[in-house]
């Protein structure tokens, strides 16, 4: 396990140049400009060893571009529509092994919960790093992950170990279960601290979305108000 990705690793921007390796990706995220931005940070092949080979925005188009272009490795969004990262994963289960060269999954989210987290290591993802990374550090986990290493964001790395280290499986939390995984989302910023117009820019939604989904959490988890969702999500350690 890597604890963040390493400067050393051969081919990826800190590796020593493109011309030594090569690594073909496919992203998967539902926001089209964070889709645009990260092929043009990470995709000139010729500077980082990295070929876009496909794009996806829901579960469906994944598992269609995934089977059809067989990458070495898959930027994987956790949150997504029909049935998020997870489902992306048990769907293409069957590449994850498969053959001489199986398709690895990185997750790269801006969520940084524990359940997201758990949910797609124990569905097959080999690493997960947040959105904050940068391009050159993003890069080398590509290519860490095309080598079978697992890569995670240093303060995720903990919770990870944690939870594999028991052989317990994570409780069901029914009250967390009610809410959709735009819900959860929305509910983990608010919680955060963050105003409606600041939780709008981070998930590309309007104001008068968040508002509407904020209404429907507390509605499903019987709140009165964002002071009382803090202290609910707190208690969880959602935040």
């Amino acid at each position: 396990m890597t604890n963040g990705p390493s400067a050393t690793s051969g081919g990826g921007a800190g590796g020593g140049g493109a011309g030594e390796r090569r690594a073909r990706v496919v992203l998967v995220d539902d926001h089209r400009m964070f889709r645009a931005g990260v092929q043009a940070e990470i995709g000139r092949t010729e500077e980082t060893g990295v070929e876009v080979v496909g794009e996806a925005g829901d579960v469906d188009q994944a598992v269609s571009v995934i089977k059809a272009s067989r990458p070495d490795v898959v930027l994987l969004d956790v949150h997504l529509p029909g049935g998020g990262g997870v489902e992306v994963l048990r769907r293409s289960a069957a590449l994850m092994g498969a053959g001489e060269h199986p398709v690895r999954f990185l997750a790269l989210s801006v969520s940084d919960a524990a359940e997201d987290v758990i949910g797609v290591i124990r569905g097959g993802a080999r690493g997960y790093v947040t959105k904050t990374i940068t391009g050159a550090d993003l890069v080398d986990a590509i290519f860490q992950v095309s080598d079978g290493d697992a890569v995670f964001s240093p303060r995720l790395a903990g919770f990870v170990l944690d939870a594999f280290a028991s052989s317990d499986a994570a409780p069901v939390d029914e009250d967390l279960d009610r809410l959709t995984q735009r819900e959860r989302e929305v509910l983990r910023l608010i919680a955060r601290g963050y105003a409606y117009k600041e939780v709008g820019k981070e998930l590309f939604i309007s104001v008068k979305t968040v508002e509407s989904h904020v209404s429907a959490v507390l509605r499903k988890l019987q709140l009165s108000n964002r002071h009382e969702l803090t202290r609910w999500a707190a208690a969880r350690r959602l935040v």
